[in-house]
């Protein structure tokens, strides 16, 4: 069986038996500055499928943040596959990060969604227009070999048609039809910002969505689908003093 879909069931299974599929409020690790200041930025990390909210600080990515004197708290919710499969993602989202985050007074809020977590970005984005300042998706997932494969096949986003479908029951035709919406100027497109590995299982995708970004807006080096390259195209980003 495909590792992919094993892991899917495995993850159906647990959240079945946990009884927690993706109704609850997102339980949440925050990062707030360390010198308590008073940040009004705030980086909101989404996780994989197979990993854990508890990695962006195992992996470094928090340290690096503080290491930069970067003026952000920030926060890693369990958004795990639960979520995506009730079709709650986005709603969980905006309850119970962003809207709260607001009202604390947070000026300036991005989204980085590793793999799954970038796929959630772009939905929370899609379903919330204009609500976030910023995204970063790495080694994003963005739908099936099929979807892709037809995609290209076209010759690109552009001269793709996606023709009739019922959005409720074909959601990668409805995303891929989403941004290229947003890429023709007929929806807003978010400040979004690209960074995978050029061997990744993915790459196929990410080429596509990286011809709908604006020059400056992809970071592309050697690797795969792997924490290790992850983690790098993190440190790149950071580099490119985006987070002020």
């Amino acid at each position: 069986m495909n590792r992919t879909i094993q892991v899917i069931l495995s993850w159906i299974l647990v959240s079945l038996l946990c009884g927690c599929l993706g109704h609850a409020p997102l339980k949440t690790l925050n990062y707030p500055s360390p010198d308590n200041s008073s940040y009004k930025n705030l980086l909101v990390f989404l996780r994989g499928l197979g990993g854990s909210h508890r990695d962006f600080a195992r992996e470094g990515f928090v340290d690096s943040v503080r290491q930069r004197h970067l003026p952000f708290d920030m926060s890693a919710p369990n958004s795990h596959f639960g979520y995506y499969f009730s079709e709650t993602i986005t709603n969980r989202l905006e309850t119970d990060i962003i809207l709260p985050a607001k009202a604390k007074g947070y000026e300036e809020i991005w989204l980085v969604g590793v793999s799954m977590g970038g796929f959630g970005s772009l939905m929370y984005a899609k379903d919330h227009p204009g609500k976030i300042d910023g995204i970063y998706v790495i080694a994003p997932f963005l739908g099936y070999k099929d979807m892709i494969d037809e995609i290209t096949a076209a010759g690109g986003v552009h001269k793709w048609q996606p023709g009739k479908y019922d959005p409720n029951e074909d959601w990668e035709r409805m995303f891929w039809h989403w941004l290229k919406q947003c890429s023709e100027g007929e929806k807003p497109m978010p400040n979004l910002y690209l960074g995978f590995g050029k061997q990744d299982d993915f790459n196929s995708a990410h080429q596509l969505l990286s011809k709908l970004l604006p020059e400056g807006h992809v970071l592309s080096i050697d690797g795969g689908h792997d924490i290790k390259t992850m983690k790098a195209l993190w440190l790149l980003f950071l580099q490119w003093d985006l987070l002020k």
